[in-house]
């Protein structure tokens, strides 16, 4: 009676044994299960492509080459590609002053682009000059500076320049300095469409009002004084 009492007891530890190690098996796999199911979706969300890409604020840029610049022009991985990566991207070329880089619903890329825009050519250089002073070879439709301008008076001048409308400074053909005994920071702008203007560098901000001016007179051609009073001379 004994003996089957102790079979008993071996047998009853043997079957807790092994279903602990059936239980610790279960587990692992389990466990292992979960791990690759984690892992499947992590990969899957890290290869979830760019979706769509929105461009503001360029004018000189097309918008193939700042997608081009932010390096995304294959719609890469969302994830991989954050927004702060973009924008230090994009802030590495001479043209862009400042980019602004949001996402939304984790694929949609929107671009705010402020262009270190061309202001003129300054035929003494042959080169084009930015809107942060700095200087490229590159050639742009904007005015051409056919003469030299005293350093003192240089750096406003390009100052002033900058809060110039684009689509004035397409108007502007040609800069001249030109001061005389009363002005010493005189300038004279030919424009495009045939008329002349004088404005004085404390006054430049004016020319954007040019459209509207030039109305007032028919769109007849002569000279706008910008400087002195705003009033227009018919050309004879």
């Amino acid at each position: 009676m004994k003996k089957n009492k102790k079979n008993k007891k071996v047998r009853k530890v043997k079957k807790i044994k092994n279903k602990k190690i059936k239980l610790k098996t279960k587990a692992i796999f389990i466990f292992l299960v979960c791990l690759i199911l984690i892992g499947l979706i992590i990969l899957y969300i890290i290869s979830i492509p760019i979706s769509n890409i929105f461009i503001s604020g360029n004018s000189y840029l097309k918008d193939q080459q700042i997608i081009e610049l932010a390096k995304i022009e294959n719609y890469p991985s969302s994830l991989k590609n954050y927004s702060s990566k973009i924008k230090k991207q994009l802030e590495k070329n001479i043209y862009i002053k400042k980019a602004k880089v949001n996402k939304k619903l984790f694929t949609m890329v929107y671009i705010q682009i402020e262009e270190n825009r061309p202001l003129f050519i300054n035929h003494s250089t042959n080169k084009t000059i930015l809107l942060d002073k700095s200087e490229t070879e590159d050639k742009f439709s904007v005015p051409t500076l056919i003469n030299y301008i005293p350093d003192v008076i240089y750096d406003e001048f390009v100052n002033k320049m900058g809060i110039i409308n684009i689509d004035i400074l397409d108007k502007i053909s040609e800069i001249k300095y030109d001061p005389d005994e009363v002005d010493d920071s005189r300038f004279l702008l030919t424009m495009n469409d045939s008329n002349y203007v004088y404005v004085s560098l404390n006054k430049l901000d004016k020319i954007n009002n040019y459209n509207d001016i030039v109305k007032q007179f028919d769109n007849k051609k002569g000279v706008l004084y910008l400087n002195s009073g705003g009033y227009f001379e018919i050309a004879k």
